[in-house]
């Protein structure tokens, strides 16, 4: 299985190390998303009470 990833990483080249920076940067946006959206209705909620 291993070699099979190998030639896959060869055969396209940097696409594979973009693909990772995409998924990585769609992940921090998601959790950043979540945390200051439940965040913020915690926060106006202590604050409104």
């Amino acid at each position: 299985m291993t070699g099979t990833m190998n030639r896959t990483d060869e055969d396209y080249g940097d696409l594979g190390e973009r693909r990772n920076r995409r998924i990585r940067l769609v992940a921090w946006v998601t959790i950043v998303a979540l945390i200051v959206g439940g965040g913020g209705a915690t926060a106006l909620t202590l604050l409104l009470g």
